[in-house]
């Protein structure tokens, strides 16, 4: 391969995507991109550009001195973008905003191709884009302009990244700004998006994954499973997925379809209403296996209403549950997600 993209996820949640050729250093690779990575010296003696590498294989240099980077900032991920080529598509973490660093969001227009009623929960929307939009992270969002309004909402990819076509699950919100778009949008309609955007996106695979989804928050799940298909990994994926009403269960279908794609994917839905007839009512906290857990050797993909976010928090910190990694989205009608 003769280059690669690398993901730069600046810590405003921004996404900028770099092409890296063979050979080439991530920090010439951005600034040919006119993207002002943190950087003083350029020869691996600072460390003003160290930023963590994510995911990826990639060659770390030689021409740097271990003040700058040392054995244990290395083992941890830390790379210095200065003496740092990758050697694959690579997703790097920038300790600095987009803005600081002359970069600035990406705007793109999209054509509504379908626009898809699910019972009064929620509504399909998929969009047709041209070959210029920007490449998205599996679980990132963006901002969506509700035409003449001059407002905007935020959604997150339900669509894996590298589709002519992307899609959202949008919540239905009786009287809400896109809902009542939604109610009057047709096919050829033309809607302007900001991003991608969030911190909240799928790392590579390297130990048993629990996804637990609220409502919509399904949607990043169904971006990730996609591109798990692409990787096939070999590590146990389960997904949780509870809604308040039988009628908010969405998209199952689509889900059960994973089973057959992923051979160690497993998924199970929960009820919070105590009158339904689902087998499993309750909360998500009560349905979460030990063998998911696995003793904490497992990463926790969390997104969902801030209820539901705190609650899972407080269920692991009274149970003694420390994950490898816990990542997590907030998201509440009409505002942006909180990442973490």
């Amino acid at each position: 391969m003769s280059s690669f993209n690398v993901a730069l996820n600046f810590e405003d949640g921004v996404t900028r995507f770099v092409e890296c050729k063979a050979g080439e250093k991530v920090l010439d690779a951005a600034f040919r991109a006119k993207i002002n990575l943190p950087m003083d010296c350029s020869d691996g003696v600072c460390g003003t550009c160290k930023c963590r590498a994510e995911s990826g294989r990639y060659d770390l240099g030689d021409d740097y001195i271990d003040d700058a980077l040392s054995e244990d900032e290395k083992d941890s991920g830390l790379v210095l973008t200065c003496q740092m080529v990758p050697q694959s598509d690579c997703v790097i973490a920038v300790p600095a905003s987009s803005t600081a660093c002359k970069t600035e969001q990406s705007k793109f227009a999209a054509t509504v191709t379908k626009v898809e009623q699910h019972n009064d929960a929620a509504v399909v929307l998929e969009l047709d884009v041209d070959a210029s939009a920007p490449v998205f992270l599996p679980g990132q969002y963006v901002n969506i302009d509700v035409p003449e309004s001059g407002l905007h909402r935020s959604y997150s990819f339900s669509s894996a990244p590298g589709e002519s076509k992307i899609s959202f699950l949008i919540k239905k919100i009786p009287g809400g700004l896109m809902s009542t778009w939604l109610e009057a949008a047709r096919p050829g309609n033309k809607v302007q998006l900001t991003g991608p955007l969030g911190s909240f996106y799928l790392r590579a695979v390297e130990r048993p994954v629990l996804f637990l989804a609220g409502g919509t928050g399904l949607a990043p799940f169904l971006s990730m499973l996609e591109v798990l298909t692409r990787n096939n990994p070999q590590q146990h994926v389960h997904l949780i997925y509870g809604v308040t009403r039988d009628l908010d269960l969405v998209l199952v279908e689509a889900i059960e379809t994973y089973k057959a794609k992923l051979p160690n994917f497993t998924y199970a839905t929960v009820v919070a209403d105590a009158a339904s007839s689902h087998p499993r009512k309750g909360w998500v906290t009560q349905h979460m296996p030990p063998e998911a857990l696995n003793d904490g050797d497992v990463d926790v993909y969390l997104c969902g209403p801030p209820p539901m976010v705190d609650a899972v928090r407080k269920y692991f910190d009274d149970n003694g549950v420390k994950p490898n990694s816990f990542h997590y989205e907030k998201f509440t009608p009409n505002a942006a997600p909180v990442t973490a």
